[in-house]
């Protein structure tokens, strides 16, 4: 399932603002609902720190996958973003966090959910993509790193 199919270039945020957790669910929430408008940023929002509660979605390296199922969702939404400096997340290895890809669902979705993020954590772990990421100018750069190896699987 490449990310083609859940990321679209206008959801990716170069420059995230978040000065802690809190704040960049409730910011990733925002943005997802300008692409998603029949769900609400607080249904969006409280989904994601009900899946934080069960334990921080910051897998390492600086990169998190805030991710859960909302009733009302029709497909499969991303949104990449990256934060102009990094919060603390409680990541498994303790390390602040400034890349976060959210990932919502369906509420039925249950094997092409865990595809999705299993598709994500993969993009994110290919050698040299965090670097070029920390790299990259601006969302259409970013997009296009992150979409590369699904366009020319997909060709």
């Amino acid at each position: 399932m490449p990310l083609l199919e859940f990321l679209d270039p206008e959801s990716v945020v170069a420059s995230l603002r978040a000065r802690s957790k809190k704040q960049v669910l409730q910011d990733l929430a925002s943005q997802s609902v300008r692409r998603l408008p029949m769900l609400s940023d607080r249904a969006v929002f409280e989904t994601l720190l009900q899946r934080e509660r069960l334990g921080s979605t910051g897998i390492g390296e600086g990169v998190a996958i805030p991710h859960g199922k909302l009733p009302g969702l029709d497909r499969l939404f991303g949104l990449f973003a990256r934060f102009d400096r990094p919060v603390d997340f409680e990541a498994l290895d303790g390390e602040p966090v400034d890349i976060a890809f959210l990932l919502l669902a369906p509420e039925g979705a249950g094997a092409d959910h865990l595809k999705a993020l299993a598709q994500v954590a993969r993009v994110l772990r290919e050698p040299g993509m965090l670097s070029s990421i920390r790299a990259a100018r601006d969302a259409a750069a970013l997009y296009a790193l992150l979409t590369r190896n699904a366009a020319s699987q997909a060709a």
